[in-house]
């Protein structure tokens, strides 16, 4: 049995799949944990990415010689990997510090200082987004002003699918995909910028310290002796070429154009694909590369499933009990409460410093009512986008998926359908970013076009939610909209003054 392995290192865990590369039929899946993160700062070590990925590598092949057959081999590798992190190595290919990740958000007010350098437009036409805190750049900005130190030892600069991707082959390399979300590549182009770079310091020849990049039909490398060791695989195995995890996860869902997908986990997402690229200057949306040589606007939000994790906590019941709560409330209930769910801050709108409020309350406020709010609160910040989405021109009238964590729960399915009007699809497909990143490693085993290969293996969509009569959604935008103005106070510099 021929098989291709398909790796997603997210902000939580290592996922391992492993595909049948005659028929893209998932044969073995399995996880291992990365260290809990808690914003602002929000960091772990590359090597605790490795130690994990070693485990679920193993998890996996134990299952297929247990339950599948002891006669297999692997075709290919590929690595999906939470996007925007920051990895620096020093002259000898060391770490020199634990990786900064997407949800930090420590180096906001040096994204700010590099963003007030360039205009809007500037920004966009260099890098396909005006960068928000969560970009890599603000926080290699970061390390020079907070660690002089550490940024004068920087021989090399990664995000995290590229460190792992050089654990597996020994080069550094890296994707269109995953320089999207750096603030230092454009898009359009397919090049790195270095003028933002050079806004740090402009004495650095950052193209030496910069991945190489590679298309997304290209082979990353081959898998190493040493590589081969830690995985107890032959080396010479062709790595694909990766990429960050919305663009495998597009991959793995056989997203066609005017498709959209809503996924809601630690964070918010909400992207489509077009075949053309998207410049959005009021920076709301990253006009991201995706892994098929094609685009992917991405909108993101910093509050997902933390935010249900917290309501959960409060009302004192698990997620389940959740979801029902918030069913049992009435379907037509146009003064609800209304959350503006920026409880660790928000990336979109650009609030890093933000908390969250609960507008509406009354004594006769009910915790169904409450249980509402928090699903809702976190979908509306994903249906402004889907608002702006229109507005710039990205077809939108495909199918809606929910994916992640929330995909799980009747309340977000049901929620989201009657906040867009929509019916709202599941996907057979379980981990989409690692079975996206097995589509690569089927891709470059069998010489195969990537988008050919994404379409050959795309899976079933299925309708579970449709929009529910009397549900307002048009009235609950606009109060969600108003309240999220509000919700800009920042938590050290701002305070609502008391009546005397």
């Amino acid at each position: 049995m021929k098989l291709v392995a398909g790796i997603d290192s997210s902000t939580q865990s290592c996922t391992v799949v492993l595909r049948d590369l005659a028929t893209g039929a998932t044969v073995a899946t399995s996880s291992s944990p990365h260290p809990p993160t808690t914003p602002p700062v929000s960091e772990q070590h590359p090597e605790s990415w490795w130690s994990a990925l070693q485990e679920a590598f193993a998890g996996a092949r134990r299952i297929v010689e247990t339950e599948v057959s002891a006669s297999y081999s692997i075709e290919g590798i590929s690595v999906a990997a939470q996007a925007h992190g920051l990895v620096i190595l020093d002259d000898r290919g060391d770490v020199i510090r634990p990786a900064k990740l997407w949800n930090d958000t420590t180096s906001a007010p040096e994204n700010a200082a590099l963003r007030a350098q360039l205009d809007p437009q500037t920004w966009v036409e260099t890098v396909g987004s005006v960068p928000p805190a969560a970009f890599t750049l603000g926080k290699l900005a970061w390390i020079a002003r907070h660690e002089p130190a550490n940024f004068a030892r920087i021989a090399q600069v990664m995000q995290p699918h590229d460190w792992l991707t050089m654990q597996l082959t020994g080069e550094a390399v890296t994707d269109p995909g995953s320089a999207s979300g750096t603030g230092y590549y454009s898009p359009s182009t397919g090049q790195w910028a270095l003028e933002p770079l050079r806004l740090i310091d402009a004495d650095i020849d950052w193209a030496r310290r910069l991945p190489r990049l590679i298309s997304a039909d290209e082979t990353a490398g081959q898998l190493s002796t040493a590589a081969g060791r830690a995985l107890d695989l032959p080396d010479g195995i062709p790595i694909g070429p990766g990429s960050a995890d919305n663009q495998t996860a597009a991959l793995g869902l056989g997203l066609a154009e005017g498709d959209v997908v809503v996924s809601v986990g630690t964070s918010g997402v909400l992207y489509a694909s077009t075949d053309v690229p998207v410049l959005d200057l009021t920076g709301q949306i990253n006009g991201n590369a995706d892994a098929s040589g094609g685009w992917l606007p991405v909108w993101c939000t910093l509050n997902g499933a933390k935010v249900l994790d917290t309501f959960a906590r409060l009302l004192a019941v698990d997620h389940a009990q959740l979801s029902e709560l918030a069913l049992q409330a009435p379907v037509s209930d146009p003064h609800r409460p209304v959350l503006a769910a920026y409880l660790d801050g928000e990336r979109v709108p650009d609030r890093p410093q933000a908390t969250g409020t609960l507008a509406g309350l009354d004594t006769s406020t009910s915790r169904e009512q409450l249980a509402r709010a928090a699903y809702e609160g976190v979908l509306a910040g994903l249906v402004r986008g889907l608002e702006v989405f229109r507005d710039a021109g990205i077809p939108c009238h495909g199918r809606l998926a929910i994916t992640g964590g929330g995909a799980k729960s009747p309340a977000c399915r049901q929620l989201l359908a009657d906040l867009t009007g929509r019916a709202v699809h599941v996907v057979e497909q379980a981990e989409a970013p690692a079975a996206g990143a097995a589509v690569q490693a089927a891709a470059i085993a069998s010489g195969s076009d990537m988008r050919t290969m994404m379409h050959r293996w795309a899976p079933r969509w299925d309708a579970v939610a449709h929009p529910r009569p009397g549900t307002e959604a048009s009235d609950l935008m606009a109060r969600y909209q108003s309240v999220a103005r509000w919700s800009g106070l920042e938590r050290t510099t701002k305070e609502i003054p008391c009546a005397q």
